[in-house]
This record gives structure tokens, C-alpha cells and sequence, in this order.
């Protein structure tokens, strides 16, 4: 795919809550196209519907009304059936509590989704070896989410995202839950992610987090009030003032 190529795209995507004077637009209007490759950040005050934006994009919520389309796509209007499907095969998901199974090991979370994809246990295992020793964590593979600090957990989970190669990641407040140490730890992973290719859209309150994404784009009230392409501004991880406090 070229990389200016759309992956994902929203068009006029509405989401509404309630009815009549109790009617919210948790997403009005908004249309975005994000390029094969691109790391962007989403930022906007609580309520603003970034969340409720990032669950539209990856098929968790449908539309009130609009478009959503993902590789050429539109996903939008598949049944349940093909929407899960379209899920566990392109769309990575990565959660400020990290949702992992708390009775499955680390290697057991990342082979998950990719034995739901109808691959074999071999090869779950194999994948799930390699993307553990990716994020760092091949020593803990047979560990229970418990056993795990919460950075680690969220490495676990960055893992099993990326577990059947999706198209995008989808990340919401990634490093809320997170110590600068381990929020340190989760964007450099970001970082080598986004250096191979991988297309990132990330939900974030921290500035920080968002200066080293390509692109920002600002919500307010349901709607993109601000789109900039960080080009020369853009830092990496280590590069970002600030982390000491």
C-alpha cells in the first residue's frame, strides 16, 4: 500500500445518544482520512467523544449516521458476524485498562486472538513467542496478568494487538493507567511500530504522548475543531520534554 494511501477513513460520522432535548451528538460531522503508516493523536477535553471516535473507526460502535471505511472498505454497514471477523483480523486494540484475561498467561493473551482468527496452536505460539520477545517480555510469557506491572500488562497488550498484523492500531489512553517509567517503555514501542509501517491512531490527554505522533487532531464537543501535521515538530520519544515531572 503507499504510504499516503487512506487506510481508514470516517465520512460525515455521526453518533448520537438519547432523544428529543436529551439528544447528544457524541460525534457530529466528522471526516478523516489517515494515511498507511501514520501515527496520529487524538486529544480533546473529557466528553469531547474521542473514545466514542476511536470505537467507531475500529467497528466496536456503529454510526448513528456516516461512513466508515478501512482498507477500501466500508465496514460500517457489515453484519455483526463479518464486523467481528473484520476485527480480529485488521484492527488492533489497545485499552487504558488493558482488558487482558486474567486466567490465560501472558502467551496465552497473545495467542488468543489469533486461534479466534482460525489459525492453528502452533502457529498462535509461535507468533505469541515472537511478539513477546518484540515488547520484552519473553521472560514472563507464562505469567498471569497479576504477576505483571502494569506497564508490563500493558505490553502484553500491545502484543496481542498486534498478534494477526493489523492494518491499524487503536489505542484509547494507552498510558493512563502508567508511571512515566513504563509510559516511557509502551511509546518507544509505539515508536518501532510506526518506524515499521504499522498505521497507530491514539486517544491521549497527555501532550507529551502527543508529540510524537505525526499528525494532531483536537475534538471538541463531538466535532474535529483542529487537524496539524506535526512534520518538523514531531519528536521522538526521548526527545520529549517534561517526563522528570
Amino acid at each position: 500500500m503507499n504510504q499516503f494511501q487512506a487506510v481508514l477513513q470516517a465520512r460525515d460520522l455521526l453518533r448520537t445518544h438519547g432523544r428529543g432535548e436529551s439528544l447528544v451528538h457524541a460525534v457530529d460531522g466528522v471526516d478523516l482520512d489517515v494515511p498507511a503508516g501514520q501515527m496520529l493523536a487524538v486529544m480533546g477535553p473529557s466528553g469531547c467523544g474521542k473514545s466514542t471516535l476511536l470505537h467507531l473507526l475500529g467497528g466496536l460502535e456503529r454510526p448513528s449516521d456516516g461512513e466508515v471505511w478501512l482498507d477500501g472498505r466500508r465496514i460500517d454497514d457489515l453484519s455483526e458476524r463479518a464486523l467481528a471477523q473484520l476485527r480480529r483480523r485488521s484492527v488492533g486494540f489497545v485499552f487504558q485498562a488493558f482488558h487482558l484475561v486474567e486466567e490465560l498467561s501472558a502467551a496465552e493473551n497473545v495467542e488468543l486472538p489469533v486461534l479466534l482468527a482460525g489459525r492453528s496452536l502452533r502457529t498462535a505460539r509461535r507468533r505469541a513467542d515472537e511478539l513477546l520477545a518484540q515488547v520484552g517480555l519473553d521472560d514472563r510469557a507464562r505469567h498471569l496478568p497479576w504477576q505483571l506491572s502494569g506497564g508490563q500488562r500493558q505490553r502484553v497488550a500491545i502484543a496481542r494487538a498486534m498478534a494477526n498484523e493489523p492494518l491499524v492500531l487503536l489505542a484509547d489512553e494507552p498510558t493512563g493507567n502508567l508511571d512515566t517509567a513504563a509510559t516511557l517503555d509502551v511509546l518507544r514501542l509505539f515508536e518501532d511500530l510506526r518506524a515499521a509501517g504499522q498505521t497507530l491512531v491514539i486517544v491521549t490527554h497527555d501532550e507529551r504522548v502527543a508529540a510524537t505522533a505525526d499528525r494532531l487532531v483536537s475534538m471538541r464537543d463531538g466535532r474535529l475543531v483542529d487537524d496539524t501535521w506535526m512534520a518538523d515538530r514531531r519528536q521522538p520519544v526521548d526527545g520529549v520534554h517534561g517526563w522528570e515531572g
